[in-house]
């Protein structure tokens, strides 16, 4: 149970017993009364927080009432504080090690036990149920290389008014550290499904020990939100990516004499053959599939006529087709050696009539297509990309997130949430 042994004062808050049960978990109270890092962000008032004996075991769970009485606030602070320790903290693709440890102990902050593969760090929430449906909620922590104009100034966090400047701060810090209290504040509720955190490794290079290396340590997970720079409008559909390596063979002479059949020239009406494509299915989302010739390769020195010559398509599919789907009618109406590199990076889509859509579609949101690559791209369910910021600020110098993102992304994904059936 819980005891107060000091009066809260005036807050200008919902008092506590207004939205929450005196039976609830360790980690919902540490969530709500962080002084330190309250008081070093509030800039208006100094709040005096109750100090809390906290006899109740973690796995009872709070009363489940109106997420508006929860003050935003004391989701916000920890938050901000959080995603600074991340940009200070390099983590470039496969060396994410320092920030995984800092997400770790911030989950075990608040009595979760945190789990691991590689850089990969999760949490369950307690009261998992087998047989009930599974909400996965994921972000990435690592980052791309910091580019020149950054100066050294990438892992720098600065305030500039609301705006909060730093590598990863966009791309997809803001998005974690709000799924991140978002899970907080559900795990002490009672939801109609079970729910998990996951933060991420490798998304950036889509590595092998990257979120797919963490998916086979989970349980069968039913929908997933995946936290990225979208603007808080849901991405119903996401390209997806597949590579392949084509090969044109003709034969070898002097360059000199009439003789050998240049492969070059075979490839040519070929590549055209790959640049004119069209699938026959059109996305109203994500438009047709995209083909692009991006790299050739032909030739051993200038009196040679080359018998080789290998070039490398980059192909987007639409939602509306699978990489397998999409190879198959590229190998039977190109004529030439066509070798994809994997299909493991398929496009995603949902339905609009998922009950997440359709509250999405009460809050206004809309729904629109996405061009980029996310973790999405190797997750065998039903997924939705939606977070805080702007995909255009992603990978450039002065990368950053406005804090009043995050706090409306909190309140957002709460409202979105909170009592989802599945």
């Amino acid at each position: 149970m819980l005891i107060f042994v000091e009066d809260r004062g005036q807050l200008g808050i919902p008092k506590l017993e207004n939205f929450v049960s005196p039976f609830v978990s360790a980690p919902a109270f540490r969530y709500f009364y962080r002084k330190q890092e309250a008081a070093r962000h509030n800039q208006t008032r100094k709040l005096r927080f109750p100090r809390l004996f906290l006899l109740s075991p973690f796995t009872i769970f709070a009363k489940k009432e109106k997420i508006d009485m929860i003050d935003p606030n004391e989701l916000f602070y920890p938050a901000v504080d959080l995603l600074c320790k991340l940009i200070a903290t390099p983590s470039p693709s496969r060396e994410e090690s320092a920030t995984a440890d800092l997400i770790a102990e911030y989950l075990q902050e608040y009595g979760f036990t945190p789990q691991r593969a590689a850089n990969n760090v999760w949490a369950i929430a307690p009261g998992f149920v087998p047989g009930r449906p599974t909400l996965l909620l994921n972000s990435h922590h690592d980052t791309v290389k910091p580019v020149d104009g950054w100066h050294g100034e990438a892992f720098t966090p600065r305030e500039d008014g609301d705006r909060l400047y730093g590598l990863g701060s966009n791309d997809a810090g803001a998005s974690l550290v709000s799924l991140l209290q978002a899970f907080i504040v559900l795990a002490s509720r009672k939801e109609p499904y079970n729910l998990i955190f996951l933060a991420s490794a490798e998304e950036e290079v889509s590595g092998a020990n990257g979120v797919a290396l963490a998916l086979k340590e989970l349980p069968p997970i039913t929908f997933g939100v995946v936290g990225e720079p979208t603007g808080m409008r849901p991405a119903i559909g996401e390209k997806g990516l597949m590579v392949l390596d084509c090969t044109v063979m003709g034969k070898s002479g002097h360059a000199a004499r009439n003789e050998g059949i240049n492969a070059i020239y075979e490839a040519m009406p070929i590549i055209d053959q790959f640049r004119k494509f069209a699938f026959p299915k059109v996305s109203r989302m994500l438009g047709p599939v995209k083909l692009s010739v991006t790299q050739i390769k032909a030739g051993t020195q200038h009196n040679v006529i080359p018998d080789r010559c290998e070039f490398v398509v980059d192909v987007r599919t639409n939602e509306l087709y699978s990489n397998e789907e999409a190879f198959e009618l590229l190998r039977d109406a190109i004529p030439c050696t066509i070798v994809p590199r994997s299909f493991r990076l398929n496009s995603s889509r949902i339905d609009r009539e998922h009950p997440f859509m359709q509250r999405a579609a009460m809050l206004q949101l809309e729904p629109f297509g996405s061009p980029t690559l996310s973790d999405q791209a190797q997750m065998p369910f039903t997924t939705v990309k939606i977070g805080p910021g702007a995909s255009e600020r992603s990978h450039t110098a002065g990368e950053y997130i406005d804090k009043e993102e995050i706090r409306q992304a909190i309140a957002l994904y709460l409202r979105l949430l909170d009592g989802l059936s599945l």
